[in-house]
């Protein structure tokens, strides 16, 4: 698509979302449908942070016309149609940073690619709210993944050594934004370690209906690519075992009732169903895929779930 036009400098108002924007600048070759949920984020929270002011005016002004720009290059694809499908594409990236970020950091591979991802991450989650409230799940990770790039990026400044893997982080502890030389923004003091750690990899598993082995790649855009956490024969990596879970015989031969009556929100459930089902055969997922099949096709032949 063609360079979407710049915007105007950024109003001091609106300090709190030049990080979502600088995301989304990033994202507009690598994810556009990424990149265009950023700027109505930031769309959508500037017209709360100020919106009559003649500098923010004219700023929002631009920025909309951007995403009109972004709307219409991408008429005809479905996660900016759909908000459902939206929603799964913008979790399921998030999650694929995130669990980047994790995997590098549970290895004791501190950089800052990892941080950046960690903190990246944590802007993404910001993001989902445009379409509604976080789950509790959402709103971990992205506590955690900030305050891990805050923690790592201060030891690594500091000539100090990270503790990797999880570790726990007290409810209300505040976090201030700095600007990081170099890659990213990071909360400039990370809040002290509580005594019950809490553990991304256990809400992982379940995060937007996706599970995602540990080890697994990066994303392609990411700065940086993880081997896979596989079994090795000989110069050979071999995929982990997967156990899958039992499908229900019944629903072989299940049939739609004529006195089913599904409503709007049942064909949207089912459609959260299928693509969770699909996002999950991206990362070779096979029982996570069955398990939402499953759900999807007990909705839509019984009514309930």
């Amino acid at each position: 698509m063609a360079a979407l036009a710049a915007l105007p400098p950024l109003p001091p108002q609106f300090k709190s979302i030049q990080h979502h924007l600088r995301t989304a600048q990033e994202h507009d070759k690598r994810d556009p449908v990424v990149a265009y949920y950023c700027r109505l984020y930031a769309m959508q929270t500037g017209m709360k942070i100020d919106s009559k002011t003649p500098e923010c005016r004219k700023f929002l002004s631009k920025l909309m016309d951007q995403l009109e720009a972004l709307k219409k290059h991408l008429g005809d694809n479905e996660a900016i149609t759909q908000e459902i499908v939206g929603s799964a594409h913008l979790e399921n990236y998030a999650l694929k940073m995130f669990l980047y970020a994790d995997n590098e950091d549970r290895a004791g591979r501190f950089h800052k690619n990892m941080i950046k991802s960690f903190y990246t991450a944590s802007l993404l989650i910001d993001v989902i709210t445009v379409f509604g409230e976080l789950t509790d799940e959402n709103m971990k990770h992205r506590k955690y993944a900030r305050w891990k790039a805050t923690y790592i990026h201060n030891c690594l400044k500091n000539g100090e050594t990270p503790q990797a893997g999880p570790v726990g982080i007290d409810e209300d502890d505040a976090v201030e934004e700095h600007e990081d030389a170099g890659a990213t923004s990071l909360p400039t003091q990370p809040p002290a370690p509580s005594t019950a750690a809490y553990d991304p990899g256990s809400a992982a598993g379940s995060y937007t209906g996706v599970r995602v082995p540990p080890g697994a790649h990066a994303p392609a855009n990411t700065p940086a690519e993880v081997p896979p956490n596989t079994g090795v024969t000989g110069n050979t990596l071999q995929p982990p075992p997967q156990t899958l879970p039992a499908v229900d015989p019944a629903l072989f031969s299940t049939v739609s009732q004529g006195d089913i009556r599904l409503t709007p929100e049942d064909f949207a459930r089912a459609q959260k169903y299928c693509k969770y089902a699909g996002s999950a055969l991206q990362y070779e997922d096979v029982g996570t895929a069955v398990q939402n099949l499953q759900k999807a096709l007990q909705l839509l032949t019984t009514g309930r779930e």
